[in-house]
């Protein structure tokens, strides 16, 4: 099938629909189609018999199951008569379990899901074909006017065609095996075991009166090391019972057909091609841990039926399809990633305090968060509090943290943000403004943008410098406005250079674009232009780098003496120190390329040049970019080496950052997208970390900071929204404390204001016929 292809069809006739795939989202679709147009033809094929199925319990949310109701009651009836329901989830970790309530689940096996689509299937005229290999998919694109592909994981379809769909298919580091156990757990259980070999977990869930799904998962290398790849099925249970007994009570486990396997994730750049729709696991899928992939698969046959009821053919319904669940699954799957790499990284948790390692795995995902696990369970997330620290009353973000001389008032910080409205690298008016508003909105620091150690260094001709005595007088009355204004918040420097990145034109000129006139001449640690067509740096010599290590280590000096209370080296977003840290930018033969080890070798020298004049009460943190987004680029496990290195050294936290390096850069972006890397450095290194990259609430923070993922905060876009951001924060909690403190003028307008009324929307889908 080379283009697209669409059978002929005929003004008012029905239409002809093939569906390839028998499970849930297949047999759905079926049933939903049938039912709505009840003179469409509909043909199903299923390469397994009836009775044949894979796994066992199924889960589906409350949101879906709505969405089944609002669809075909007849189907919801069914499944509302045979579902389990449950609230609570249990957290067993070093014979210690931890419930958390109000979560709201609903699951049933899924031979019995299956037999109530196959009912509902026959009794509306489906065409159900078992044990039938589907006809080829050119074939079916020829004979009918829609072909739905619901066959999975491995689809056929989407690789005979997957040089139009561009499949993306990622295998990841855990091994599991789907079982069961014939008894009912009374909640959704996890429990950890730390055995001689390594870390083990069970994922468990009851779906039945009588038994339960029991799913076991261990890292690649764990499997490896305990021998469960020599192990026959049978023996890989009786040992996965002996793990796991005490969960089990002594019950034996049993198996569907079931294997080891690692869990592949399915993205796909298009979902439909001429009028063939891939649909459920065959388009896409997210690891069972945040959930199930058959209710993914369900939502889509929802809006599959919906479009092709609202919208006037076929083609137009398929984009429509697309358009709509497109966005939904994207952020199901990276909240499926986040959860999968907490299990994959189980190891790091296990010396959590008890509570907050329940409420890490909890919130592993992101879609949990503080806030809403309050609403599910207040005594629960109490008790994390408690253990965390948290005085009564005290949100997370509003606790003090220590960082060597400096005691900051909350978590919050004011991220480092480039005005480019300065002159001759001189601060004026705008950035007293602009710092000490935010100041005043209640931040536990504020951080300048990178402020540049030497002409050359400037991003830009508005970037900010301390190269000069001047330009150290106008910092002083900005950091004194601040102390003295407001007090309690710290304002932090950013030193940093250039590097290839400079030269360029203000940011709403055009970013990273070189200037027309008045270029300077740019050194970075090699000869490498940012983008095709930009300035060509020199590679900086020996004698260059000494001059260098002087121009950082003298800004730092006028930054003591202009009154910052932190600074920050910029080691991030391919400037000049970042340049020498990721292979993909230092191409350098000399002492100062080659391994990580000697790439790091120029930015530890600068960082003992700066800390060497820094002084000793004062904290030092460092920005990296923890991966760069690109083949070849820095690694996670480069930046915990990269992070590791810099505490030796005695950095007193780690800014994570990521990207910003080449601009071939592909950043898998989402909400706190960046924060995994933050917690992995955190983590393995011991050293704080500031959490930055799409932060935007207050209950992010909350979250972040109590499950331990990171010590401290940094906001940037939403203090430009809002520069009382942390105030604000407060009075929607209902805050007043040490960690929030409203300047006197401003404590009149500390309740949030009231506003008028506003009526939710109507759910999305709600179809009849």
């Amino acid at each position: 099938m080379t283009g697209p292809v669409h059978a002929p069809t005929t003004p008012g006739r029905p239409l002809r629909v093939a569906i390839i795939g028998g499970g849930p989202g297949g047999l759905y679709a079926a049933a939903l189609l049938k039912r709505l147009d009840p003179n469409r033809e509909i043909t199903l094929w299923e390469r397994n018999a009836p009775d044949v199925t894979f796994g066992f319990g199924v889960v589906l949310s409350d949101e879906t199951l709505g969405g089944i109701e609002h669809a075909d009651p007849v189907v919801h009836e069914a499944l509302r008569q045979d579902f389990v329901r449950w609230d609570d989830i249990d957290i067993v970790h070093r014979g210690v379990r931890h419930r958390s309530g109000g979560h709201g689940f609903a699951a049933l096996g899924r031979h019995r899901l299956l037999e109530i689509l196959h009912a509902r299937c026959r009794s509306l005229g489906v065409e159900l074909r078992f044990s039938t290999e589907a006809p080829h998919i050119d074939r079916l694109a020829r004979e009918y006017d829609l072909v739905v592909a619901a066959d999975g994981v491995h689809s056929t379809t989407r690789e005979s065609l997957a040089h139009v769909f561009r499949p993306h298919v990622a295998t990841h580091h855990c091994r599991y095996i789907w079982l069961a156990a014939d008894f009912a757990f009374d909640a959704f259980r996890f429990e950890i075991a730390e055995t001689e070999h390594g870390v083990m977990q069970l994922h468990g869930y009851p779906f039945a009166g009588d038994a339960s799904t029991v799913i076991i998962e261990m890292h690649e290398e764990v499997w490896r090391a305990a021998g469960y790849d020599e192990l026959s099925p049978q023996e890989s249970m009786e040992r996965c019972a002996k793990v796991f007994a005490e969960a089990l009570r002594g019950r034996p486990l049993r198996s569907n057909s079931s294997a080891w396997t690692t869990f592949r994730t399915v993205v796909n750049d298009r979902w439909s091609h001429g009028n063939v729709v891939l649909l459920g696991d065959a388009a896409h899928t997210a690891h069972f841990s945040i959930g199930s992939g058959t209710k993914l698969a369900v939502e889509d046959a929802l809006a599959l039926a919906a479009c092709l009821t609202e919208q006037p053919d076929v083609p137009r319904a398929l984009a429509a399809y697309e358009e709509e669940r497109r966005p939904v699954v994207a952020s199901t799957q990276r909240a499926a990633r986040a959860s999968l790499e907490w299990f994959e990284n189980l190891r790091l948790y296990l010396r959590q305090p008890p509570r907050q390692f329940a409420f890490n795995l909890l919130t592993r995902s992101r879609r949990v968060t503080h806030d809403n696990l309050r609403l599910r369970d207040a005594r629960f997330t109490e008790s994390v509090e408690r253990e965390f620290g948290c005085p009564p009353g005290t949100p997370p973000m509003f606790t003090p943290f220590r960082l060597r001389g400096l005691t900051l008032r909350n978590r919050v910080v004011v991220s480092p943000m480039d005005m480019y409205s300065a002159t001759d690298g001189v601060p004026g008016d705008f950035h007293l403004v602009h710092l000490g508003a935010r100041a005043l909105g209640g931040a536990g620091l504020v951080m300048t943008e990178m402020v540049c150690v030497s002409p050359e260094g400037r991003i830009t001709p508005g970037c900010v410098g301390l190269y000069s005595g001047r330009q150290a007088e106008a910092w002083r009355r900005v950091t004194d406005f601040v102390h003295r204004q407001a007090p309690g918040t710290a304002i932090g420097v950013q030193l940093g250079h250039s590097g290839r990145k400079g030269s360029t034109k203000l940011m709403w000129e055009g970013m990273d674009e070189p200037l027309p006139t008045g270029n300077w001449p740019l050194v970075a640690a090699s000869p490498l232009p940012y983008k095709p067509g930009g300035q060509t740096p020199r590679e900086l010599s020996r004698a260059q780098l000494t001059d260098l290590r002087e121009q950082f280590a003298a800004a730092a000096w006028r930054a003591a003496r202009a009154g910052f209370d932190l600074l920050e080296l910029h080691c991030a977003h391919g400037y000049l120190l970042s340049g020498f840290l990721s292979p993909l930018t230092n191409r350098r033969t000399d002492a100062y390329g080659g391994s990580l080890d000697r790439r790091l070798r120029f930015p530890l020298e600068v960082f003992d040049a700066v800390r060497a004049v820094w002084p000793a009460e004062r904290p030092m943190t460092v920005r990296i970019s923890a991966t760069d987004w690109a083949e070849g680029g820095t690694t996670a496990e480069d930046a915990v080496a990269i992070a590791r290195a810099f505490a030796a050294h005695g950095a007193d936290a780690i800014d994570v950052s990521t990207g910003q390096v080449v601009a071939e850069e592909r950043p898998e972006f989402g909400r706190s997208y960046q924060t995994p890397f933050a917690d992995r450095i955190r983590h393995e290194v011991r050293i704080p970390v500031i959490a930055v990259g799409a932060i935007s609430s207050w209950d992010d923070v909350n979250s972040l900071i109590l499950a331990g993922r990171a010590d401290l905060c940094a906001l940037a876009r939403p203090h430009l929204y809002d520069p009382h951001w942390t105030l604000h924060a407060a009075a929607e909690q209902g805050y007043e404390g040490p960690g929030a403190v409203w300047p006197a003028p401003y404590r009149a307008g500390s309740r949030r204001p009231r506003t008028g009324r506003t009526d939710a929307p109507r759910p999305r889908l709600s179809l009849s016929g």
